[in-house]
Formats: C-alpha cells, sequence, structure tokens
C-alpha cells in the first residue's frame, strides 16, 4: 500500500530506523516484567507529565493519576471527571491524557446521551485539582458527522489521543477514524479507514504512527502499526501479526514498540477485551514481523517508555514495570 503525499525520503527514514535499531548485541540482563502499582480501580491510558512523572487515567472513578516512576507513589493530580458508566467491559470515562506545556487535558468518551449519560464526550481541560473545562464537543461533531463504517454508538468510542503541534489527534475505535482537535474546539476528520479499530498513537516528525487492533475477532494478521501523514487517504503498514495492538510507542534508541492486549475469544461482544493474561510488548523487527519482549500481561492498554524500562497500564488497575527492554 503506497503512502500518499509523505516525501519519500521521510518513509525511507522510517525504515532505515527500524532496520537500524533491531539489530542488538549480547545481552546480560533479560527484559523483566513485575508489578509496580496495584490496586486502582481501573487503568486505561498514560503519558510522561513534564515533571516526568506518570500519569495515569482511572475511568472508573473519573481520575487522572500521577505516579512517582521512581517508587510507585500514586497521588490524585485530577478528579471530577465523568466515570465509566458501564463497568462492563470496562472502558470509557477518562480514557486518555496529555499535556501541552505545563497543561493537561484528559479525553472523555462514552458518557453522553446517546448512552445514556448527561456528560459531554470530548477533551477536558484541567483547571484544577477538581475543575475542569470541556474545551471540545467530540461527542457533538460525531453525531453530525457520522463515519462511512457501521456504528451503533454516535458519539462513538474515542480510544487515545496525541499532541500534534498546539492540537490533538485522537482516535476513535469504533468510527474508525482520526480527528484533529484544536485547542478552540474546532474537530475534523484527519483520515478516515475502513473497518480497522484505530488505537493508540506515536509521532515520528510530521509522520503519525497508529496502533491498529483489527475487526472483531482481532486476528493477529490485522493488529497492525501504520504510518501516515497530514495529506495521506491512505495507511502504510510497517508492521502486523500481534493480535488487538492498543498503543505503539518508541522506546530505547529509537526502536518500536506495540502493546498487544492478547488473544480475543471468536463470539465475545465489540468491544470486549482481549482474555486474560495473554497480553505482550512486541518490538518491530527490520522485516515487518513482531518479536515478543514479554508476554502473560493481563488486558494492557497503554505504554510508556522511561529511559530502559517500559511502564504497562492495564484494564484492571495495575501498572508493571518492564525493565532492561533495550536487550
Amino acid at each position: 500500500m503506497r503512502l500518499n503525499h509523505i516525501p519519500l525520503i521521510s518513509l525511507a527514514f522510517i525504515t532505515v530506523l527500524v532496520a537500524s535499531t533491531t539489530a542488538s548485541g549480547p545481552s546480560h540482563d533479560q527484559p523483566k516484567a513485575k508489578p509496580f502499582v496495584t490496586g486502582l480501580a481501573s487503568g486505561s491510558g498514560s503519558t510522561i507529565g513534564p515533571d516526568g512523572a506518570l500519569y495515569v487515567t482511572e475511568g472508573a472513578t473519573g481520575r487522572v493519576l500521577r505516579v512517582n516512576p521512581r517508587n510507585g507513589r500514586v497521588s490524585t493530580f485530577a478528579s471530577g471527571l465523568p466515570p465509566i458508566l458501564v463497568p462492563v467491559p470496562g472502558i470509557g470515562g477518562a480514557m486518555d491524557v496529555a499535556f501541552i506545556g505545563r497543561t493537561a487535558y484528559v479525553l472523555v468518551t462514552l458518557v453522553g446521551r446517546d448512552v445514556g449519560g448527561a456528560d459531554k464526550v470530548g477533551i477536558y481541560r484541567i483547571d484544577g485539582p477538581s475543575t475542569s473545562t470541556v474545551i471540545a464537543d467530540i461527542g457533538a461533531f460525531s453525531i453530525a458527522n457520522p463515519p462511512e463504517t457501521d456504528f451503533f454508538v454516535p458519539s462513538g468510542v474515542q480510544y487515545a489521543m496525541q499532541r500534534y503541534g498546539r492540537d490533538f489527534l485522537v482516535t476513535d475505535g469504533h468510527h474508525n477514524r482520526v480527528l484533529l482537535v484544536t485547542l478552540d474546539g474546532q474537530v475534523s476528520e484527519f483520515i478516515a479507514f475502513g473497518n480497522i479499530v484505530p488505537t493508540g498513537l506515536e509521532l515520528l516528525g510530521p509522520i503519525v504512527l497508529m496502533g491498529q487492533a483489527g475487526p472483531v475477532p482481532h486476528l493477529p494478521e490485522n493488529g497492525k502499526i501504520v504510518a501516515f501523514g497530514a495529506r495521506s487517504s491512505n495507511a502504510a503498514t510497517l508492521g502486523a501479526g500481534a493480535p488487538l495492538i492498543v498503543d505503539v510507542e518508541f522506546g530505547p534508541d529509537l526502536r518500536l514498540y506495540a502493546l498487544s492486549q492478547g488473544h480475543f475469544t471468536p463470539g465475545n461482544p465489540e468491544g470486549s477485551p482481549a482474555d486474560p493474561n495473554t497480553g505482550a510488548l512486541v518490538e518491530l523487527k527490520r522485516d515487518g514481523s513482531f518479536e515478543v519482549v514479554v508476554d502473560g500481561l493481563n488486558q494492557p492498554t497503554s505504554l510508556e517508555f522511561l529511559g530502559d524500562a517500559a511502564f504497562v497500564v492495564t484494564l484492571g488497575g495495575e501498572i508493571w514495570r518492564i525493565a532492561n527492554v533495550s536487550r
């Protein structure tokens, strides 16, 4: 598949980057995954804040948590956001968090009137410890501008947000598109797809890298990392072969990693998570395949790196630390 409107030198750079960073020397310490934080009410999106701490959304309580990456101490950074309406499959409410400067913004989904709620679906600016302001009503845009693919939630199911200059990119895993959202509340369609279920986002300069879970039943061959630009009409596949990819991030030495939530049992309802303890952190290899770094993760949702360590948030409210990722 060709990548429209992205300079060939940029696409070549991605290829060279992956090829040059996947070769590794002798390893003395293998990656090890250990629980770092347990007992959260739920877990969803995450980011590294301007202070170097890990920030995690806890949709069940409508909070954003600050986690000290050295000792795992958890404190409430923000509260008062709309919580999850329906605890099964456990998604909704505060889904993801990102910063512009020292100001935090939170993506909130599945809380609108179309699903029995009374709150706005969109991006909330954190104004204080318990106060926030809706800066963009994504739900209203989605209802007024439905996707071409089939859907049953008119306001969509937004999954992840990524700072994009002074704006945000937002994936909608139900409406199968990426939206561009400005700080003054303008929402527009950045790129639309078929039924591929877009998830996590990462940037390489002007190029957007995106995880793709694939349609139900989320077969491994449909779990992909794809790339596209601001004027792309389609996306180029960089790697495929991991089931239900939910996030993508650059790690140590600019190696590219994906978070696979794991095996999905056919027949489970759309929107259900993967089977317990089947998730994995995988690394993209030069041939477009994925190599498992650590497996056995329990329904992971988001991934962040600090140095040589990966932090994985899980749906059930845990944060795992994976040391020695650059093996």
